[in-house]
This record gives structure tokens, sequence and C-alpha cells, in this order.
């Protein structure tokens, strides 16, 4: 195999990011998904391993100790992608980070070469009715749309490729393409 890729799928709340970024990793054997950690409440409904679910102390602990690849506070809460662990498997895979274009940033610095993906909504009401679908009281719904354009303008700013999420099985077409393209131009 080709050296690993860093994948960064990022965008505002509502998109369909963890739905997206799901069929994508079973699509492909050579994904391994990152799996954040968040301080913050688990939605009713929400899987358990959406997220590792920590407290504060918890999460400050581990950023203390040079535990994540990178981290950010959003809206109140702590969100943090942890250094992959290698050799779970025996083999080496291309990294998936589901996370905010604050992280993307940070990931870049260090990796630069990674794929950086925005996924967005086709319109704002869409994603305000995903939000809503979701389970997000009305105050974070506001919220979230509010911040997502301020999330397109630093997306766009750091070069990441969009891609308007209007039908999983479409979307997650469009990311293989882009990943494949990627692998063939930086993997190796």
């Amino acid at each position: 195999m080709s050296r690993p890729i860093v994948i960064v799928i990022s965008g505002p709340g509502g998109v369909g990011k963890g739905t997206v970024v799901r069929e994508l990793v079973a699509t492909d054997p050579r994904l391994w998904l990152s799996r954040s950690w968040t301080t913050r409440d688990q939605r009713p409904g929400e899987p358990d391993d959406a997220y590792e679910f920590v407290t504060r102390d918890e999460f400050e602990s581990h950023v203390a100790s040079g535990g994540f690849l990178e981290w950010a506070e959003f809206l109140g809460n702590l969100y943090g992608s942890p250094r992959p662990e290698r050799g779970l498997d025996g083999a080496e895979h291309d990294v998936v980070l589901e996370i905010d274009v604050q992280g993307a940033a940070q990931v870049l610095d260090s990796e630069p070469d990674a794929l950086l993906v925005f996924m967005d909504a086709p319109s704002i009401d869409e994603q305000t009715t995903r939000l809503r679908g979701r389970g997000d009281p009305e105050h974070k719904v506001a919220e979230r749309v509010a911040e997502a354009h301020a999330e397109r303008a630093r997306s766009s700013a750091l070069g990441a490729t969009v891609v308007v999420n209007h039908e999983v099985h479409d979307t997650v077409e469009q990311l293989v393409a882009l990943i494949d393209a990627h692998r063939r131009r930086v993997g190796g």
C-alpha cells in the first residue's frame, strides 16, 4: 500500500456529515474513521459511538498529554481528533477525520497533503430542517446556521473542495472519486 493519507471532512452541523462518512468508510476498507472526542451532551437517539463522550477534565487531560491531532472549542463544547493508534490490524489505513473547519486548518498545518472536503447542505432551509430533525433545540439551530456562513468562508480560504450533500449515495460516490484521485496524486 502507498503511504497513508489524511482525509478531512468538515462542514456545518446538519449537512449529513456523519451519515455520509459512515457510508464512505463502509464502502472502502482502506479507510479508518477517527472517532472524535467531545464534551457536549449526547443527543436523544444519537448512537453511543457517534463520539467519545467525555468530561471537560478528561478532555483537558488528553490535550495536556498531546493525545489529539487537533482540537477546538465550538459553541461552548470541546471537540478533538485523537492521534491514530497504529497497528490495530497490522495495516496502515488512510485516516478520515470528521471535524470542523477550525480543526481542518490545524490538520493542514501538520499534514499539508491532506484532502480537505467541505460538505454542505443544498440550502439553508434544508440545513435547518435536518438540524431540527435530529433534535437540536431552536437556539442551537440558529447558532449552527449562523456559524455555517463563517465556516463556508474559512473553508474556501483553506482551498477545500466543496461537496453538496443532496443524496447520501451520490455524495459517497463523489467522495470515493475525490479520494481515489488524491491517492493517485499524493499517495505514493
